[in-house]
This record gives structure tokens, C-alpha cells and sequence, in this order.
């Protein structure tokens, strides 16, 4: 098992590309602390359990840095130690420039670029005292090339690869790495919905002519946060098969 007896905090874990980093994880050998605000994170936690698997699942949210800070001491009080830290954790509100409110950018950021900030600031001194760590953190292809409509979640995207390419410079020399992985479509909860056409016309756009599915992604995660990857670190991994070449 590649990521045996190691300790994974994984945000947004209850659905969709995080639900299935979760289950790999454990799959892997991981002991899998899902992190997230939907109630789903407790069945994700309990057939990860029921499978053999070890997991835990804890209310919070990444915007609140007390309560983050304090799950954070209380997994590493429990466990002796943090060796993986999976910023997964997203949300979009999308409207294009003009109509785009400042309540729905200030969401996004708070979520996805501040809730990074804020989890990997409250990881940091755990991986130091360990001299070990995987920083992993969710971008998106849209944070490479820009999205209509997505002002604030580009933003935030392009923001968690400077990001994660800064922390391996502050955090290298203890053994962490740091590392995003921008994904392009995947069939999430979010995407369920989505009229035919218009899934057959994005798929059309796609140079595999397919799109993704949350393990294609998840696997990426995999190798980032395995001793695979002992020596990669600063980097954005694209997985979208071949869109943003």
C-alpha cells in the first residue's frame, strides 16, 4: 500500500473528486480525516470504515481558522503526527464580470484561495516538527487559461498554484512538498445536471474526446502524496486530458 499507516486530513472530502481521494486514500493504507461542511462526509467516513479502512469525519469549515487550528492539534495529538495535507475544499459562484456581485467573489476567495491559506498555515509547524510532509492542493485548468464567467474561481485557482509554488520554497528544507493538480471537467456532483448536448460538445473539445471522472483525478493525488514523488515539489500536475496543452 503506497500511503500506509500515513495520516491524510482531506477537505472537502464528502463528494465528488474529494470523495474519491478519501476512499483512495484509505484504500492506500491512509487513516483519512474528511473534513467538510455536508453531512455526506459521515457515510463517506463510514463505508471507508465498513470496508476496512480507517476514517473520521469532522464539521468544519476551512474559513474558520480557530476551529480549523483546533481539528488540526486535535489529529496530531491523537495520531503523534499530520503527513498529508489535501486542500481540496471549493465552491463556485459564477456570473460574468458585469453581473458578478461582490458577495459572490468574496465567497470564492474566502473558500478557495483563503481556506488553502488558512489549513496549510495550521499544517505547517506539525510537518516541520516531523521533518515530513505532502502538500497537495487543488487549482483547476481554468486557473492556466481563464474561464468565462469564472473571474473569482480563475482567480483563486491561479492564486493556489503561486501558492503552493512559494511553500515549497519556505517549506522544502523540512521535508514538505508542495504540489496543485488542476484538473479540467470532471463528472462531479456539481456537473449531474448538465444537459446532453452540452456534455457531448465539451467532450468534443477535449483532445481525448472524454471527460473526466473524480479517481482519473485522484490518482493524481495519489502520486503526489506517495513516496513515488519524494522529489517533486513546486509544480502544477494538469489532468484534463490534453485541453490545456
Amino acid at each position: 500500500m503506497r500511503l500506509k499507516d500515513k495520516i491524510a486530513i482531506v477537505t472537502g472530502g464528502s463528494q465528488g473528486i474529494g470523495k474519491a481521494i478519501s476512499e483512495l486514500f484509505a484504500k492506500e493504507g491512509a487513516t483519512v480525516i474528511i473534513m467538510d461542511l455536508l453531512p455526506k462526509g459521515q457515510e463517506v467516513a463510514n463505508s471507508i470504515s465498513a470496508s476496512g479502512g480507517k476514517s473520521e469525519f469532522h464539521t468544519v469549515s476551512v474559513t474558520d481558522k480557530s476551529a480549523v487550528e483546533a481539528l488540526f492539534e486535535q489529529v496530531n495529538s491523537k495520531y503523534g503526527k499530520i503527513d498529508i495535507l489535501i486542500n481540496n475544499a471549493g465552491i463556485t459562484r459564477d456570473r460574468t464580470l458585469e453581473k458578478m456581485s461582490e458577495d459572490e467573489f468574496d465567497a470564492v476567495i474566502a473558500v478557495n484561495l483563503k481556506g488553502v491559506f488558512i489549513c496549510t498555515q495550521a499544517v505547517a509547524p506539525y510537518m516541520k516538527a516531523n521533518t515530513y510532509g505532502r502538500i497537495v492542493s487543488a487549482a483547476s485548468n481554468v486557473g492556466l487559461r481563464g474561464n468565462f464567467g469564472q473571474t473569482n474561481y480563475a482567480a483563486t485557482k491561479a492564486g493556489v498554484i503561486a501558492m503552493s509554488k512559494t511553500w515549497t520554497m519556505e517549506l522544502g528544507k523540512y521535508g514538505i512538498t508542495s504540489n496543485a493538480i488542476a484538473p479540467g471537467f470532471t463528472m462531479t456532483d456539481m456537473v449531474d445536471n448538465i444537459p446532453e448536448e452540452h456534455l457531448e460538445a465539451i467532450k468534443a473539445s477535449i483532445p481525448l474526446k472524454t471527460v473526466a471522472q473524480p479517481i482519473d483525478i485522484a490518482y493524481g493525488y495519489l502520486y503526489l502524496a506517495s513516496e513515488e514523488a519524494r522529489f517533486v515539489s513546486g509544480i502544477c500536475l494538469t489532468i484534463d486530458g490534453g485541453t490545456s496543452r
